[in-house]
């Protein structure tokens, strides 16, 4: 009797154990080389950044755009690279020597540009982080809604009751619709800047274009 319990007991040790399905569905996923494991691994990652991701960043941020593609070259400055990230001050410098005049004559001087944010620009292909709880500035990074195929994002040069009037830094002049903005149309105030890092969606987007013409 006592071998037979023995026995048995040794036999339920040695018993292999049974596959962990969800550990094996994953090491597909993510290790196999096959076409259908990377088509899945990439809904998986859409819904992730689609459904928790981004609305976890909408909350937090305060706004339902938080992160900005930069789609045109309109906020670009001259100078290098490195120094421009940064926010080098020789670059600020070489942007005012070129676009300083427009800002003078309307009532902006060099020293009223101190303390914005964003100096010395972003280009296109950057992300920029957006947040939406804020009081606009004069001289304050603005995405905003104008009708348009897509929202703006350019800088604010006055504020007149609820009007706001913009322009992007590397533009001669404004354009019509960025002069009378009601504060009601601000989608959020740029915050941060992500190099680069933004072509990944706009390279797709390019090639989409350019088959629909």
């Amino acid at each position: 009797m006592v071998n037979q319990k023995m026995e048995q007991t040794e036999e339920q040790t040695t018993e292999p154990k049974k596959p962990n399905k969800a550990r094996q569905a994953w090491n597909w996923i993510w290790h196999s080389d096959s076409a259908l494991s990377w088509v899945v691994a990439l809904v998986l990652a859409f819904i992730v950044v689609k459904f928790i991701f981004f609305p976890a960043l909408t909350f937090l941020l305060g706004t339902q755009l938080p992160l900005v593609v930069v789609e045109s070259s309109s906020m670009e400055h001259p100078g290098s690279f490195v120094g421009n990230v940064i926010g080098a001050e020789n670059n600020f410098e070489v942007w005012w020597r070129e676009k300083g005049e427009w800002y003078e004559q309307n009532g902006i001087d060099k020293e009223d540009t101190t303390s914005w944010e964003l100096r010395t620009g972003f280009d296109k292909g950057d992300i920029m982080i957006v947040y939406g709880r804020f009081q606009p500035e004069v001289g304050d990074v603005i995405i905003f809604e104008a009708n348009t195929k897509h929202p703006i994002i350019h800088r604010i040069i006055s504020i007149n009751g609820n009007t706001i009037q913009t322009k992007g830094d590397n533009n001669d002049g404004q354009l019509p619709i960025e002069k009378t903005i009601n504060k009601n149309d601000l989608v959020g105030k740029a915050v941060f800047r992500i190099p680069k890092l933004g072509w990944i969606k706009l390279v797709f987007v390019e090639i989409i274009d350019a088959f629909k013409k």
